[in-house]
């Protein structure tokens, strides 16, 4: 990184690069191989945590085209595409999708594809193996693999580390372990099972710092603050639906309506009548936004047909009256949304 600019010691230049946009820097690469060598060192990385020039970005892979990935920049309302996830296992769909330390991962997840491994073609295996995304040097790396091949489970980021739980195993069967990884070691060590399962998926939000694990169909509510002792299971009457943290509050969409659960009490935010013949979508906060992004409409009994959809719209519930926009559809990513996280980098 010698001689990034001319007259100025490497580490101020550093510093001077760490406030150039993400989006920008594909083309910073070009200037010089010094330029590019900067642009993808861990040092940048840190120096624009130390700056504050860190942006929040949202990734998102959709059911078209297989296996790729966007990212959305809200600040220029512009989308970027990522490299294919050179997975082997063809069409992955409901996998685990979260960020920590700076990169995107991607665990494991099942497919109605051919197993690699077997040769199955019952579409009825799950995976253990996990990816990240590193953005800084524009590349997916295989990572250590999950104690338990999972699909449909809980996966959330808990004071920087994956946990992981619940979910289904290859043989379709629903499982009460769960694991945490971390990222810096790239190991998967055990913690306590959940206190019960259910026959369906689950999902996994953190608020107020503890995981909070959710099975469809199931009131029920099962918290993890600490990884001893374990799980404490609450009735939380929470609604059941589409879900989004934003700023610490949890905001569920139901029946057309979006309202902000507080505990047991819940509050009308906004109507999302629109959103009622629109499925598979993404819902997810980022900043004092939620987004809904991507879905398909149809069929219903009026129209056989499917539209997938690459829409993003925008809910600003910051000020006192919430209010609805459109933003930059994705580019190149429609249909179903299998994954979607936020991404500070």
């Amino acid at each position: 990184m010698s001689g990034l600019i001319e007259g100025l010691p490497d580490a101020v230049a550093l510093r001077c690069l760490a406030w150039v946009p993400f989006y920008l820097h594909p083309k910073l690469e070009l200037v010089s191989h010094s330029w590019r060598s900067a642009l993808r060192s861990p040092e940048l990385f840190k120096a624009r945590q130390e700056l504050g020039s860190s942006e929040d970005l949202l990734c998102v892979c959709a059911f078209e085209p297989e296996n790729s990935w966007q990212l959305y920049d809200p600040l220029r309302d512009l989308w970027i595409t990522l490299p294919v996830l050179p997975s082997r296992v063809r069409h992955l769909a409901h996998f685990g999708v979260v960020s920590t330390a700076g990169k995107l991962f991607v665990l494991g997840g099942c497919s109605d594809a051919v197993d690699p491994l077997t040769g199955d073609q019952d579409g009825s295996f799950a995976t253990n193996e996990v990816w990240s995304y590193d953005p800084v040097i524009w590349q997916w790396a295989p990572c250590a693999s999950m104690l338990v091949p999972r699909t449909m489970f809980a996966c959330c980021v808990l004071n920087g580390k994956i946990v992981v739980a619940g979910g289904f195993t290859s043989c379709r069967k629903s499982i009460s372990q769960a694991e945490i990884y971390d990222p810096e070691k790239d190991v998967w060590i055990s913690i306590p099972d959940l206190h019960c399962t259910h026959n369906s998926a689950c999902s996994g939000v953190v608020i107020n710092g503890k995981v909070h694990v959710l099975h469809k169909g199931l009131s029920t509510v099962q918290v993890l603050e600490n990884v001893r002792p374990g799980w404490t299971v609450s009735d939380c009457g929470w609604l059941q639906g589409p879900m989004a943290v934003v700023k610490g509050a949890l905001f569920v969409m139901s029946h057309g309506i979006i309202f902000k659960q507080n505990g047991e009490a819940r509050k009308v935010v906004v109507s999302a009548s629109e959103f009622r013949r629109r499925i598979g979508f993404a819902m997810i906060g980022l900043g004092d936004e939620i987004y809904v992004i991507g879905g398909v409409i149809g069929p219903d009994r009026w129209n056989r047909d499917i539209k997938p959809l690459s829409d993003v719209d925008v809910l600003t519930i910051g000020s006192e009256r919430p209010t609805w926009r459109q933003v930059a559809p994705m580019t190149r990513c429609r249909g179903t949304i299998l994954g979607c996280t936020q991404l500070r980098i």
